[in-house]
């Protein structure tokens, strides 16, 4: 049976274990942790959905970071990801479902960049694996093999956005980080604290309940209501992981599709020209590390 191309972007864990055995499936683990990069993998190794594929945040998702201009997790070249997405047997009919376990944080960066390919079959496994083990579903710690398959790239270059264009007078630009990482008061990870000016924020974790599910559609459609008012809605986050959840939960929404700015708070900062708004009452002292 051929899946249908026309899904929506979150899949439960009851309906994928209904199409398991699909070999229009495909299945990739995203699991991953920025305090420990080879966690996600050692995970997969040990327990994993049975035929899924595990593809890393910094060496499958991301691109060399070079000067920093692109930000922490560049994106890699369309050409080259597109290769690697047919090593791992996608086709251009096959259904993509991307799981973590971080409430979709690194799944949603796969999901938007199959989009960003020009493949719009693909969607995240709500509640990831947790879902996936309370709904008892099978697990596996041997690697299925599996062919190469044959993907076309038709790359969205709409999806992106520059850094001229969040200047642009109209723009919705929003901010995905922690409430204390955008106003400045906290930066853990890049060496200036605050945000894009005019940004507002929206936080990407809250998004979720309290099972780490997406929030219903009606609720995410609250959440960013506001956006349809402005000709062009963009969203960052810290270095383009994140921002991609919240633009997963606007198309849960039923939203218009925003753009990416891929580079985000690290690559706009990485040019010292840039101007930079903190929420007022925050020590200088706090807001370089």
């Amino acid at each position: 049976m051929k899946i249908q191309t026309n899904v929506f972007p979150v899949i439960s864990a009851i309906d994928l274990k209904a199409i398991l055995n699909d070999d229009h499936l495909v299945i990739v683990d995203c699991r991953f942790s920025l305090a420990s990069p080879e966690s996600g993998m050692t995970e997969y190794e040990t327990s994993h959905i049975p035929s899924s594929r595990y593809l890393h945040l910094g060496q499958d998702l991301s691109g060399p970071a070079g000067d920093g201009k692109s930000g922490r997790h560049p994106l890699p070249d369309p050409d080259h990801f597109a290769s690697l997405i047919a090593s791992i047997g996608v086709d251009n009919d096959s259904l993509v479902v991307a799981y973590d376990d971080s409430g979709g944080a690194f799944a949603s960066r796969l999901w938007w960049m199959m989009k960003w390919l020009g493949h719009e079959a693909v969607s995240v496994l709500d509640g990831g694996w947790r879902a996936w083990l309370a709904t008892e579903g099978a697990v596996q710690s041997s690697i299925s093999p599996h062919e190469k398959g044959t993907f076309t790239r038709k790359e969205n270059a709409l999806l992106l956005a520059s850094a001229t264009d969040l200047l642009d007078q109209g723009v919705n630009l929003i901010d995905s980080r922690s409430a204390e990482r955008y106003a400045g008061e906290a930066e853990p990870i890049d060496p200036v604290a605050g945000h894009i000016p005019g940004a507002v924020n929206r936080p990407w974790m809250q998004n979720l309940d309290e099972e780490g599910k997406f929030l219903s559609p009606k609720l995410l459609l609250e959440r960013f209501t506001d956006l349809d008012q402005a000709d062009q809605t963009i969203f960052y986050c810290g270095s383009g992981v994140t921002a991609c959840h919240n633009i997963l939960a606007t198309q849960i929404a039923g939203l218009p599709m925003p753009q990416l700015y891929a580079p985000s708070w690290s690559g706009w900062i990485s040019d010292e020209t840039r101007e930079v708004e903190r929420s007022e009452g925050v020590s200088a002292d706090s807001l370089t590390k």
